[in-house]
């Protein structure tokens, strides 16, 4: 056994036994389970635990939950595929409430939304991204509160989600599958057609124009990068080098 496979399992028996510490006592020993998005910190999902449950998720490093209605585990994604890679666990004060950082591989909300609380009381009734029609259209402003900068940042990464399973499952009548399907030169076509409009809309000194033909110009960047195989955070990451270096 080589020193990385020694540590991961010295590390699975050390919180296999702080199991020992968590209190399963309250509510028929079910615990709720936030779930959130480890890199850009949206809360995904509320889940029910047993002792039997965590366990599963420490030693496989995916969430596994108790299904209240049919009163069974369940392993997050074994069916359709949108699984939850586990990064850390953290529990409260109380030890009775337990909070997992996971890396997500698909939406976590069965209706397709990125997040299961993808409405607000306070902004309306936001539709998911499945009803918006999946058009050329500038969809951010109709899904979250275009003031609200964490949302925002947390949009694309929800509409970076959307498009990678489009890609994915390619439903008929998506314009995204459409895309996917006619490939990479009619997608650099797209972008091309875009960044012209952009440039029309600046030169127009239309700041609405500007905003929609950008909002596309973006969407289609996006569908470029997962079709490439590529993600929001290795831009960013390349952003952030430059900015370090002082470029």
């Amino acid at each position: 056994m080589n020193e990385h496979a020694k540590e991961s399992e010295t590390k699975t028996l050390e919180l296999v036994n702080w199991l020992q510490d968590i209190n399963f006592s309250k509510a028929n020993g079910l615990l709720p389970a936030i779930v959130q998005d480890a890199d850009t910190g949206e809360v995904l999902m509320l889940a029910y635990v047993n002792r039997e449950s965590l366990q599963k998720t420490i030693e496989t490093k995916t969430t596994w939950f108790w299904s209240r209605s049919r009163n069974a585990l369940w392993n997050k994604g074994a069916t359709s595929g949108n699984t939850q890679q586990l990064v850390d666990i953290r529990y409260d004060c109380d030890e009775d409430t337990l909070l997992f950082l996971v890396k997500p591989n698909g939406p976590a909300c069965h209706t397709g939304s990125n997040s299961c609380f993808y409405r607000s009381f306070f902004d309306g009734w936001p539709k998911q991204a499945d009803d918006l029609g999946d058009v050329e259209t500038p969809i951010a402003s109709k899904m979250m509160p275009a003031k609200n900068k964490p949302l925002a940042i947390s949009f694309l990464y929800q509409l970076e989600q959307f498009i990678k399973e489009r890609k994915h499952t390619m439903p008929e009548g998506s314009y995204t599958t459409y895309l996917f399907d006619k490939g990479i030169d009619k997608i650099l076509k797209k972008i091309a057609e875009e960044s012209g409009e952009v440039i029309i809309a600046a030169k127009n000194n239309s700041k609405e124009e500007l905003v929609y033909e950008a909002a596309d110009l973006m969407y289609h960047l996006m569908v470029l990068l997962q079709n490439q195989g590529l993600t929001i955070d290795q831009i960013v990451d390349e952003l952030a080098t430059r900015h370090k270096e002082g470029k």
